[in-house]
């Protein structure tokens, strides 16, 4: 008997000695994960929503709400922030939701299906942040570019010629491009890996309903 043969033969025992996990075992190592990870997710949504409201109620002084004022964009921004308050509440509590969900749950299927339904929920979240962003700062250079327009009429200014036009507009689709592919960037990284080891628990229990 070679070498290999003497490796197989003691490997197979030391597998014969490990200790075999029942599927109740493993369904709870695997619930306990996942419930950890929405439990992370819910609570990285609220130090979010925290550290935004801070950094808005810093940045926002009296000369940031003068530009406003001037631009005429003092009703469209309180607008943009409340609107975005909602919205974001109501994602924490359906991650709140989720997270309940995945705790109460009793059984494989139902874990799978919560764990879909988590998923979903966070792509939909990244997804408004990514469409609002776009949103709000197209409709905030539009207001800004009809303000000028409004100026330079009363005042009879030079107005932009059409190479301008165009230079201005793929300017500023470049810029809202690179905004977007940074915010994308941060929301992957933050979300990203948390939802990567969620569908890994997805796969396991998928595989341990199989078998």
């Amino acid at each position: 008997m070679d070498d290999l043969d003497l490796l197989k033969k003691d490997w197979k025992k030391q597998e014969k000695n490990l200790p075999h996990l029942s599927y109740d075992e493993i369904y709870k190592m695997i619930w306990k994960r996942s419930s950890s990870i929405v439990k992370w997710i819910f609570f990285i949504s609220i130090l979010e929503f925290i550290l935004g409201a801070v950094l808005n109620i810093f940045l926002a002084d009296e000369e940031y709400w003068q530009q406003m004022e001037k631009y005429n964009l003092t009703e469209f921004t309180i607008l943009v922030y409340v609107f975005s308050y909602l919205i974001t509440f109501y994602f924490i509590f359906r991650f709140y939701t989720n997270y309940r969900r995945i705790n109460a749950t009793d059984s494989a299927k139902k874990l799978m299906k919560n764990i879909l339904r988590t998923r979903k929920t966070v792509k939909h979240y990244i997804a408004f942040i990514l469409i609002s962003t776009g949103i709000v700062f197209l409709i905030t250079i539009f207001l800004m570019l009809r303000n000028h327009a409004v100026t330079a009429t009363s005042e009879k200014n030079m107005e932009f010629d059409t190479t301008q036009w165009l230079i201005f507009i793929g300017g500023t689709l470049l810029v809202l491009g690179i905004l977007l592919g940074i915010v994308w960037l941060i929301y992957r990284v933050i979300y990203g890996i948390l939802l990567k080891r969620l569908y890994k628990n997805y796969k396991e229990l998928k595989k341990l309903e199989i078998e």
